[in-house]
């Protein structure tokens, strides 16, 4: 099983889209499934024209302290070691901010009467769908103001190879970034495709995407979505492409078309002969 993760850097290049249509061209003839793994943001399965999940499910991947105040004895070292600020201090006992424990548990190690432990909490959900595709798309959202999305992209590739069926690619949709959750989309992928737009913040984003590949060693192509835009700045990616050895996997024009078709929750493939015929030769 060979796993494929794409990436961006910057949020708005139009991965997600390039995702779904690759999905579909890939299903003609390898049996997938896909991991949309932006849990704080995920679209993926809209792309791919999903209106209902077949499953979901809560989640729980985080902690948070909780504190027994009969045995707590005032000392205040809680209150100090919590560099969230998580803790308010009323009436001479801790009392926990709403939404701001990270669950490191320093609290807890700190306590001279026990009177900290950490708790399990709900913090996201997290579900399936059997796509008109023909293949699962595995899916999670993170709740408002929760955090632990790298923990949550986890159990979402966890669920992935679970329902993976003996498939032959497992295709991860990243979030935009290159934060926590990013990195748990790309360890330990076989390929990574980031895709770019020709615009400054995308070609600088992309730049740190691209180190964090590097990082784990993974072997990476580039898209360069929106072509038409701004030609100099096309030929910026080529230049950078060209340095870093990337092969240019394939070159998208701007298209109102891939508009029209994110609007119909239809991937570009299925609208255009000319699009299908470019995806099929990635």
């Amino acid at each position: 099983m060979k796993i494929v993760t794409v990436l961006s850097g910057k949020g708005g290049v139009g991965k997600s889209s390039v995702t779904a249509s690759l999905a579909v061209s890939l299903s003609k003839e390898k049996k997938i499934i896909c991991a949309d793994c932006d849990v704080e943001a995920s679209n993926l399965s809209l792309v791919l024209g999903v209106e209902e999940y077949d499953e979901w499910s809560s989640l729980s991947t985080n902690e948070v302290a909780s504190f027994n105040l009969d045995k707590c004895v005032s000392c205040k070292k809680c209150f100090n070691a919590c560099h969230f600020n998580a803790i308010k201090w009323v009436n001479n006992k801790p009392v926990l901010e709403e939404r701001s424990c990270e669950g490191c548990g320093v609290c807890e190690l700190v306590c001279p009467a026990k009177a900290v432990s950490m708790k399990r909490v709900d913090n996201a959900k997290i579900g399936f769908a059997n796509t008109k595709h023909g293949f699962k798309v595995v899916s999670a959202q993170l709740s408002a103001g929760a955090s632990g999305s790298g923990k949550v992209v986890h159990e979402v590739r966890k669920k992935t190879m679970q329902l993976s069926d003996n498939s032959e690619i497992v295709l991860i949709d990243a979030a935009a970034g290159i934060g926590c959750p990013v990195i748990a989309s790309v360890t330990g992928a076989d390929y990574a495709v980031i895709v770019i737009e020709p615009t400054p913040s995308s070609i600088a984003d992309a730049e740190r995407a691209l180190r964090v590949v590097e990082h784990f060693g993974i072997r990476c192509g580039v898209v360069i979505n929106k072509l038409g835009s701004n030609n100099t700045l096309v030929n910026k990616i080529k230049l950078f492409a060209e340095k870093k050895r990337l092969k240019i996997l394939a070159e998208i024009p701007f298209d109102k078309a891939f508009t029209d078709a994110l609007v119909s929750m239809t991937p570009i493939v299925l609208r255009s002969k000319k699009y299908e015929s470019l995806f099929d030769s990635l």
